[in-house]
Parts: structure tokens; C-alpha cells; sequence
């Protein structure tokens, strides 16, 4: 808490013991203003009926003036025992260190109790993350229109991937940095990053195309401290927990000795350990599955895409889960293509290909490189009934998405 906070809490104590204090001090007597009005009015009854007997002769003028000086003086008598007494200098005058000192023991204590002492610092860090989140906003706005201009500004795409991951846009990151690799291919650090949005807008989950771009760019750069962290996530994800403890065992030695990431890497390690440790599940019954894919363009559609559009070619059930089961990525311009899906292309480990009775093989092509199907991607498929021996099909990209 800063300095400001301390002094209106100070401020608010002294205004709170500056209203309490003063009427502790003041030596003004308590008078009982209601005894003395009760005997004044019943001496006024007892005067009115003593008028009331004078009137009607049951009383003399005599008698009637002895009454009277008789009341009079009962009431002078009454007044005088209603009289205050002096007040004594010191008294109550104890309550007045004692309210000074407690109201802001208690005011503080119950503050602790109550209150949010770091109100001020998290309003105030919120209000300089939005600040910070409102340039970067502005930043990228302005990219996105240089980029228009420049579209081939390799650090602009790098700087506006960078910016999408930092406001947690990981999707539209992933877009971007898969735009990059294909204006700059087999780039280490851009295959690192866009393996990274891709996995982090697939909610952490490394296998299929993030764990190949990663294996990819280690084969680049085998010592890059980045490939060998997701290299080893990756591992771990498959269930090769030895492969895994590998990688972050060279990641640890190439990092100094004091360095923040070392305790994170020795976690992670002693719980890949503990996972080798646990009874394997059995493998699947089903036998492995390669699908010879072939793709070409419908010549109709041919002056609608790009050499450098994205083309996805992956297997889906016919009936199960629409995520893809494996899948691989191309470009227009390596159309035709023949390729093989199996179970080393696989989103999830545990799933395989020949756990599927009917298949449904699908080529998209993509302008934005986005995994998700959009209004005007390309689209062909095909449908497979029985996985026996070594299937096959192929696929024409002939429809528009709509």
C-alpha cells in the first residue's frame, strides 16, 4: 500500500476521533428536565382544584391561603432536590484515552479483518494491464494495415504473432505465424513459435501438427532451448516419458545452474519419472493403418487459390468425434499430392485410426491457414467403409464452403 493510502486513513481516524472526543471534554451538568416538569404540572393541579373548593365554599379564604403557601413550598422543596450537583473535573474524563487509542486499533483491526489492503494495488495494476492491453490493441491495428501495404514484411508478420500471443488471441497467432512459414520456410524460430499458438489455441495439446513442427526445427537447431522444452511436452503428451525426460535433461544442462526454469525442469522430469513408473495400458488390438491419399484441384477452381494456401488433408470418423484423427499439411502448390495418414499424425495419442470402422478422408484448402473451416475454403472428400488391407482413395477439391 502506498503512502497516499496511509494518509487518508490517517485523515478519516482524526475526522472520526474529532467528532467523538469534544463532547467527552465539556464539564455541562445532565439536568432532570423530566422530574421537574412532572411536580411543576402537578402542582398546578393541586392549585386549580384548591381554586376550584374556593369557588364552591368548600374551602375559607383561610384555609385556601394556608394550602396554597403549604403548596408552594412542596414545590419549592421538590425543585431543589432536582438541582444537579456539581460536576467533579475528572469525571468521565477516563473514556477519553480510551476511545482515542481504541477507535484506531479497531478501525485498523477490522480493516485487516474486512477490508482488501491491496484493493489500491490490483485497481491500479488493472488499470496499467488495460493500459498496456489498449496500446497493444493500437499497435496491432496499425500492423494489420501496414501488413496490407507490406505483405511482405516478415518482421511485421513476426511482431504482429508476438502481439496476438500476448493478448492471448492464440488462434489468430497461429494463423499468422502459419502465414510466416510459409513467406519464410523452414525457419526454426518461426516453425517454434507457430507450434507453440497452435498448441496453446488447441488448449495445450502438442500432438499432431505442433509436435511435427517441433521435431522439425529440432532437427535444425538441436541445442535451441525453446525446441527442446515443447520437444519434450510433446514427448510426454504421446506417452514417451523416456524420450521426454531425455530432451529436458540436455535442456537443463545447456541452462546455468541458477537459472528460474531449472526447478520447473526438475519437476517435470520427476514426474515423467513417476509416470514410467505406473502399469502401461495395454495397446490397442487394432493393427496399424496407413491411408494412401490422393489430392488434386478441380481445374475449374484452380483461379480462386494461391501457390502458398494452406492445404489440410486429414481422416475424421464417420460417426464419433469431428476432430480430426490425423492429418497433415501441404500447400496448393505441392498439388497434386500423394500422401499416407496414420496413427504418427494422430490430435490425440490414444486414438487410432483403425478404432474406426468408416472413415471420412477430407482436402481443405485454406486462404488463412486457420484449422477451423471458413466461408470460402475449398473442400473435397472422400469415404471410407473398411480399413482392411491398404486403403485408398482420392479426392478432387471441387466445392466451395459456404
Amino acid at each position: 500500500m502506498n503512502l497516499e493510502f496511509w494518509l487518508v486513513i490517517a485523515g478519516l481516524i482524526v475526522l472520526a476521533l474529532l467528532v467523538l472526543l469534544p463532547p467527552l471534554f465539556k464539564k455541562t451538568p445532565l439536568r432532570y428536565a423530566d422530574g421537574e416538569q412532572r411536580n411543576t404540572a402537578i402542582a398546578r393541579q393541586q392549585l386549580a382544584e384548591l381554586k376550584l373548593q374556593l369557588q364552591n365554599g368548600a374551602l375559607s379564604q383561610e384555609q385556601y391561603d394556608a394550602q396554597y403557601r403549604e403548596l408552594q413550598l412542596t414545590l419549592l422543596d421538590d425543585l431543589e432536590d432536582d438541582a444537579p450537583a456539581a460536576p467533579s473535573a475528572k469525571t468521565g474524563r477516563w473514556i477519553v484515552p480510551v476511545v482515542a487509542v481504541t477507535v484506531p486499533l479497531l478501525s485498523l483491526f477490522l480493516y485487516g479483518l474486512l477490508g482488501e489492503p491491496q484493493a489500491l494495488v490490483k485497481a491500479e495494476l488493472a488499470a496499467n494491464n488495460q493500459k498496456v492491453a489498449d496500446n497493444v490493441k493500437s499497435m496491432v491495428d496499425k500492423l494489420i494495415e501496414r501488413l496490407k501495404q507490406h505483405p511482405d514484411d516478415l518482421e511485421g508478420w513476426m511482431m504482429l504473432g508476438r502481439s496476438y500471443v500476448y493478448v492471448q488471441q492464440y488462434q489468430d497467432a497461429a494463423n499468422v505465424f502459419a502465414k510466416l512459414n510459409q513467406l519464410k520456410p523452414n525457419d526454426p524460430a518461426v516453425m517454434l513459435h507457430y507450434a507453440d499458438a497452435l498448441s496453446m489455441a488447441r488448449n495445450g495439446q502438442m500432438s499432431g501438427e505442433p509436435a511435427v513442427l517441433v521435431e522439425q526445427a529440432l532437427k535444425l537447431v538441436p541445442d535451441d532451448h525453446t525446441a527442446l522444452w515443447l520437444a519434450g511436452m510433446a514427448k510426454a503428451e504421446m506417452g514417451d516419458f523416456a524420450q521426454a525426460i531425455a530432451y529436458w535433461k540436455k535442456l537443463s544442462g545447456l541452462l546455468p545452474a541458477g537459472d528460474e526454469n531449472q526447478q520447473q525442469l526438475q519437476k517435470m522430469m520427476q514426474m515423467a519419472e513417476a509416470e514410467q513408473q505406473k502399469p502401461q495400458a495395454p495397446a490397442s488390438s487394432a493393427a496399424a493403418v496407413d491411408i494412401n491419399v490422393k489430392v488434386e484441384l478441380d481445374a475449374a477452381l484452380k483461379a480462386k487459390v494461391q501457390a502458398q494456401y494452406t492445404v489440410f488433408i486429414y481422416a475424421q470418423a464417420l460417426s464419433g468425434p469431428k476432430m480430426p484423427l490425423a492429418i497433415i499439411r501441404k500447400q496448393v502448390s505441392d498439388l497434386p499430392a500423394s500422401v499416407v495418414l496414420n496413427d504418427s499424425m494422430a490430435m490425440q495419442p490414444q486414438t487410432h485410426l483403425a478404432d474406426f470402422k468408416q472413415l471420412r478422408i477430407v482436402a481443405r484448402i485454406s486462404k488463412t491457414g486457420n484449422a477451423m473451416p471458413q466461408a470460402g475454403d475449398l473442400i473435397g472428400t472422400a469415404q471410407l467403409d473398411s480399413l482392411s488391407g491398404t486403403p485408398s482413395v482420392s479426392i478432387a477439391i471441387n466445392q466451395e464452403v459456404q
